[in-house]
């Protein structure tokens, strides 16, 4: 028989996730509780942990938050919303904000007890985050007064306060602007891809519809439609009218574009008459000098394009947030170490005493030279004419060394994941800095959802075949090897921050990370990559071939294994990456994050290569 559990919050929970199935109408999807911040991708779902006390709020919580899952489960559509998505930061998250309302608002009306526990779940968030009390709108943020209101008129329904507070502090401005839009809310709501279009007006009517990008149903019209006899060229005519979309929504932008092109032209034919004055000027015979070819992008690979690197981004962690905001996420990574801890510090403690034993001081014996042997002098004594013996201290081999942690800060990372990545690269830190070794952390991701900057240049300028990289890089330096750990420890925090990670180029940011690393004065250096899977980006995908960004990827690390100044390990976190590193393990649950990170780092400073290859999973250590 089995013993039945001790837990009075045991038989609640077990019915909670059955609830959520059901409701999500999804019998296969995992329901888990955890003490780390909610979440849900296509497995399942993570809800907030109910305690043996079972107290009103943890309860309400908990319900509220499965309610809000399962209805999003049910009635949203991941290829609908990925069709009509917006392209720009802000834009995105007007969209996904008004998505979510709008599932929770069809969710209530067909069963409207999800509406008092969603409420619950409104109000704990609101109040967490200090809604309350925000007394001015540019404090309070526009998407989630925008998904508030949306869900309060679809609803009929008050909102709990904190988060009236900061609907109402917005509302005027949204009614005002875009009241028609609105109107039309209660016929659309039940159709995602007529809400999505909906959105989309709003986003526009709000003066963001710059960062909209293309219009997904011209696409499909210009597909079925037919062909009007008097378009002679459909794609400049579409250019054309983009072009002129742009003049009317924006005419001080136009006159600089119109300023540009006829500075542009300008340039152009002075080059011209440049180019045949040189002409004229060169001795009968001789050929016209050609211009050198332009760096390119990639050592790796020189034919890798890039279609420009303007808007690219190299920055501190520190100047991303301002020092209260980090000091406020480390604090909530903090608490995400809390359970952690004993674990955690079992590891470090582990991977401290295999370095410092390495550490221990090793002699060479029996030299011509170097100090005097006294525990030999016995063999002198007893025979004199045995010569003085002499010993010299044996260099460790990692004394020189500097290591640097490239953490994958890509969208797919969100939640336990990153916090995970985050508090074991600051574990790393403060114990290889013990042990006299250098870290550096590193990071990487995008400014933007599906391009930013560059894809808008990229339209403007008529959409170019074969663009080549087509987003806007982010490369976030969280600890450099030379800054001691207790400066920048509050910038892993930085990691928690909402709407910081996006999409991913692994392949450029590891380039980024040797060079650096490859500039160091060390002797030795070790890159270590932590990332979730393959480099994805959508607006460089969808206009280059597949493989582009996989196939950089592979080809930067080819150049870093064959240069051999670097030694290079990585850690896959629910994906194989040992299809891409020599040197890799793969992890299938974010816990095992810390002991494997421990294990490859000590391996690699092991002295005997048996055993190093054996901690790198049997895998050949040169």
């Amino acid at each position: 028989m089995s013993k039945p559990t001790d837990n009075p919050a045991d038989p609640f929970k077990k019915a909670l996730a059955e609830a959520t199935r059901t409701m999500a109408d999804d019998p296969d999807m995992t329901v888990t509780y955890s003490v780390d911040p909610s979440g849900m991708n296509k497995e399942g779902v993570r809800l907030p942990q109910v305690s043996r006390r079972m107290t009103r709020d943890e309860v309400m919580l908990a319900r509220g938050t499965a309610d809000a899952f399962a209805l999003k489960r049910k009635y949203h559509n991941d290829k609908v919303a990925a069709k009509y998505a917006p392209t720009g930061a802000l834009a995105r998250e007007i969209f996904d904000a008004m998505e979510t309302a709008r599932c929770e608002a069809v969710g209530a009306r067909a069963m409207p007890g999800t509406a008092t526990n969603i409420d619950a779940k409104i109000a704990h968030e609101a109040d967490r985050k200090g809604y309350a009390q925000i007394t001015d709108s540019a404090q309070a943020p526009l998407p989630v007064a925008a998904g508030y209101l949306v869900r309060h008129l679809a609803t009929g329904r008050p909102l709990p306060k904190a988060a009236a507070n900061v609907m109402e502090l917005w509302r005027g401005f949204i009614e005002e602007q875009a009241a028609g839009t609105l109107g039309n809310l209660d016929h659309v709501l039940e159709d995602q891809s007529a809400f999505a279009r909906l959105a989309r007006q709003m986003i526009s009517d709000l003066g963001y519809g710059d960062q909209l990008g293309d219009d997904p149903d011209r696409g499909d019209e210009d597909q079925t439609g037919e062909d009007d006899p008097d378009d002679d060229n459909p794609e400049e005519q579409g250019a054309d009218e983009a072009e002129s979309e742009e003049s009317e929504a924006s005419p001080e932008q136009s006159q600089e574009d119109q300023q540009d092109e006829s500075q542009a032209q300008v340039t152009m034919e002075d080059s011209a008459d440049m180019e045949t004055g040189d002409e004229a000027e060169l001795p009968e015979g001789e050929a016209p000098l050609e211009p050198p070819p332009p760096a390119p992008y990639s050592d790796a690979d020189p034919n890798y394009a890039v279609y420009t690197t303007d808007f690219d981004e190299e920055i501190k962690a520190e100047d991303l947030a301002e020092p209260a905001e980090l000091e406020r996420l480390r604090a909530y990574l903090d608490q995400q170490l809390e359970p952690l801890k004993g674990a955690v510090s079992r590891l470090a403690n582990k991977l401290q005493r295999r370095l410092q034993a390495q550490q221990n001081r090793s002699w060479l014996f029996d030299l011509e030279e170097g100090t005097l042997d006294a525990g030999r002098l016995a063999r002198v004594v007893a025979n004199p004419t045995t010569p003085l013996s002499f010993k010299q201290e044996k260099d460790t081999e990692f004394r020189d060394t500097c290591v640097t942690l490239l953490l994958d800060n890509s969208g797919s990372m969100r939640g336990r994941p990153i916090s995970i990545a985050a508090i074991c690269a600051d574990v790393l830190a403060r114990t290889l800095e013990r042990c006299s070794v250098k870290v550096e952390i590193l990071g990487f991701t995008t400014r933007a959802w599906k391009g930013g900057q560059s894809r808008e240049r990229w339209l403007a300028a008529g959409r170019p075949q074969g663009p080549g990289r087509l987003n806007d890089l982010r490369h976030i330096i969280y600890k450099s090897a030379d800054t001691p750990w207790r400066r920048v420890r509050p910038n892993l925090g930085l990691m928690m921050k909402e709407g910081l990670l996006k999409e991913n180029i692994d392949g450029e940011a590891l380039e980024w990370a040797h060079r650096r690393l490859n500039a160091r004065p060390e002797a030795r250096k070790i890159l270590m990559v932590i990332s979730d899977g393959a480099p994805v980006d959508d607006s460089s995908l969808s206009v280059n071939p597949a493989n582009f960004l996989e196939k950089h990827l592979r080809d930067v690390i080819a150049m870093v294994e064959k240069r051999r100044a670097v030694e290079l390990i990585a850690i896959g976190i629910g994906h194989d990456v040992t299809r891409y590193y020599q040197r890799a393990v793969t992890i299938t649950d974010v816990e095992q994050l810390a002991g494997a990170m421990t294990e490859q780092l000590a391996g690699l400073f092991e002295s005997d290569p048996k055993k190093r290859a054996r901690a790198m999973n049997g895998r050949r250590v040169a």
